[in-house]
């Protein structure tokens, strides 16, 4: 448990020391008031608990930590040569869609409990803690990667019929409102040549 709080305290440490809009953020504050930037973020978190316990919009608070903080890092690590925070990103994605499906439908019998966004917060911070068994590792690997391979090549069949029927609609459509411009006479054969006015040469006189 305390190899935890040490990796999340680096992680959190490391943070705070990189030039980003919220450390910049921090450090105006700091220079101002004279309070570490590293509790101005404690208390920070404070507060932001304490809003979602009581606070009004913490649906939206709830779902901007899960979704900005991952994104900074999704977008540093499509950046970075490096493939292994690509996959750590993804497989977060991949579980955050996952919840935000399953939330849809039980969030009308959950929604009104008093500690659900909080625990919906701690469970995304848990699946985007910097530590290799992290909540989107264990769901990933015990849940959706067995059901994946067990169900692939139905999936893959599904998808490629999908795909082949809606190109097929997408062509007879294209079809249909191209032989029906014709007809209204939208489009048309090409207009043909004007006929050529009479000449303005005078003619000859002709003999009775």
């Amino acid at each position: 448990m305390f190899t935890i709080f040490t990796k999340i305290k680096d992680r959190v440490e490391a943070f705070l020391n990189e030039k980003n809009i919220v450390t910049d953020f921090l450090n105006k504050i700091e220079e101002k008031t004279g309070i570490k930037k590293r509790y101005l973020a404690l208390g920070a978190v404070g507060v932001t608990g304490a809003y979602l316990l009581f606070g009004y919009g913490a649906s939206l608070l709830c779902n901007l930590i899960g979704f900005v903080y991952p994104a900074y890092y999704s977008i540093k690590a499509i950046e970075s040569p490096d493939k292994e925070d690509d996959t750590q990103w993804l497989t977060y994605w991949v579980i955050y869609g996952f919840f935000s499906v399953g939330e849809f439908f039980s969030d009308i019998f959950l929604h009104w409990f008093p500690f659900y966004y909080v625990c919906k917060c701690l469970f995304l911070l848990w699946c985007m803690a910097p530590v290799s068994w992290n909540g989107s590792q264990i769901l990933y690997r015990h849940m959706v990667r067995p059901f994946f391979l067990k169900h692939e090549a139905r999936v893959d069949e599904m998808v490629n019929n999908i795909g082949g029927k809606a190109m097929s609609a997408a062509e007879n459509a294209t079809r249909e409102v191209l032989q029906t411009l014709v007809r209204n006479r939208t489009i048309g054969p090409a207009q043909p040549e004007a006929r050529r006015l009479p000449s303005s040469a005078p003619t000859e006189p002709t003999v009775d």
